[in-house]
């Protein structure tokens, strides 16, 4: 089984192929991305119009160098697979769309994937995972623990209140006026800086619930901050190291609060999986190993390409999809919002 997926939800074009051989493991045999982080710089974030304008000139070149480098021709695929949300709705319009056109042009069926699903699964792909596990997913946009039982069956059982993990990580760094991306600057000046000297606060902190709040905590750096005043390099660095160890302490805590509650519902989990952008922070990774010690969970953390936003997890969520005999038509809509667990509560406006 080879399927093409195709990536455009946010600032990264992406295409890959995919194989899953009789009685054998996925294998990524290409897998294409492009990031626009230069085009969106000058803006301190990702401008929605520009990304989508960005995917539009480059998303065929991926697709020809994707086939190419994974030596396979169009008419060889058993499926398109595209992310159809949720994120910037211009951009997945385009992959979407890209996605439909070959499909009818080579006449091979047609899945539209939840981006979520996608990272949900990639741990299915490197590690060839049972299930039923436990899922963080943490990213710029989401901050989430759900129980991953199956194919298309989720049950969220954490979310964040407010922002998601990744998004305080780029606010705190427009704060010190570090460059786009923030976040890996924060991880890069926290190494340098003294951890203990801003007493931040660890927000949700012993709740029997796995939720997350991270408002509160980049408010508490915006005070330090004007506390301070002048911002030395030593100043900024340290402010970084607070942060992010007060960042990584909440994950720890609400993620041991979400592996409680998914025995409670669920029985013992059989990994815990780490997916998202911000599942490339070193310090978040090596706090999540310290606890998979402690609980007896095996930790589970695909490679950091695989982790961030790309095209492969699309397409093997295309392969796993595809095995079910799930397949979508082309009125298949874009969703700026499509959450994994449609029946779990939304922490902001009430049903999801």
């Amino acid at each position: 089984m080879r399927v093409l997926g195709i990536e455009t939800t946010c600032d990264e074009s992406a295409a890959a192929v995919v194989r899953l051989p009789p009685g054998g493991a996925g294998e990524i045999l290409s897998n294409e991305v492009l990031s626009q982080i230069a085009e969106h710089a000058a803006y301190g974030g990702v401008v929605p119009e520009i990304a989508a304008r960005a995917h539009i000139e480059v998303i065929d070149r991926l697709v020809e160098r994707a086939l190419e480098r994974a030596g396979t021709r169009l008419t060889d695929l058993d499926a398109i697979a595209a992310a159809a949300g949720p994120g910037l709705i211009g951009g997945i319009i385009v992959g979407l769309t890209t996605g439909k056109a070959l499909a009818l042009a080579s006449g091979k069926p047609f899945i539209a994937v939840n981006h979520l699903e996608a990272h949900a699964l990639t741990a299915r792909l490197t590690d060839e995972l049972a299930f039923p596990y436990l899922l963080l997913l943490v990213s710029g946009g989401h901050t989430q623990l759900v129980a991953v039982k199956g194919v298309g069956d989720y049950l969220r059982l954490g979310s964040t209140v407010d922002d998601a993990v990744g998004e305080a990580f780029d606010k705190v760094a427009k704060m010190l006026d570090l460059p786009y991306p923030g976040g890996p600057e924060v991880e890069r000046l926290a190494q340098e800086g003294d951890p203990e000297r801003f007493v931040l606060p660890r927000p949700m902190l012993g709740r029997a619930k796995p939720d997350f709040s991270f408002s509160g905590l980049k408010t508490a750096v915006r005070l330090e901050l004007e506390r301070v005043g002048a911002r030395s390099p030593d100043d900024v660095a340290d402010l970084c190291a607070s942060f992010q160890a007060a960042a990584v302490d909440t994950i720890i805590d609400r993620t041991r609060a979400g592996l409680r509650l998914f025995r409670e519902r669920l029985g013992q989990a059989n990994a815990m999986v780490v997916a998202g952008g911000v599942a490339a922070n070193s310090a978040i990774r090596r706090a999540l190993m310290r606890l998979g010690g402690e609980t007896g969970v095996r930790l589970v953390l695909p490679p950091p390409q695989l982790c961030t936003d790309n095209a492969a997890m699309i397409a093997w969520a295309g392969i796993e999809r595809l095995s079910l005999g799930l397949v979508d038509d082309m009125s298949f809509a874009a969703r700026a919002r499509w959450p994994l667990d449609a029946n779990a509560e939304d922490v902001h406006h009430g049903k999801a």
